[in-house]
């Protein structure tokens, strides 16, 4: 699995994986408990995780859809 996307705005993520899923494009949000960790601050990112083979196609659909990956 490849890193897609970093962001600690949840609603960025939500949106990320709808797209995705929409282009049946599997997915996988990692860090989703860490904020029992930190107290619920919302200061530690999420990520946004998805198949080796899909990266470059998911990549795409972010950047057609105003999301930018982070160079990652």
């Amino acid at each position: 699995m490849k890193e897609l996307l970093r962001t600690t705005d949840p609603t960025v993520i939500a949106f990320a994986q709808a797209l995705l899923q929409g282009e049946d494009i599997a997915c996988f949000e990692l860090d989703v408990h860490i904020s029992i960790l930190e107290g619920s601050i919302g200061i530690l990112p999420r990520r946004l995780m998805v198949a080796d083979q899909d990266h470059f196609m998911a990549k795409a659909i972010l950047k057609d859809n105003g999301i930018e990956a982070d160079g990652l």
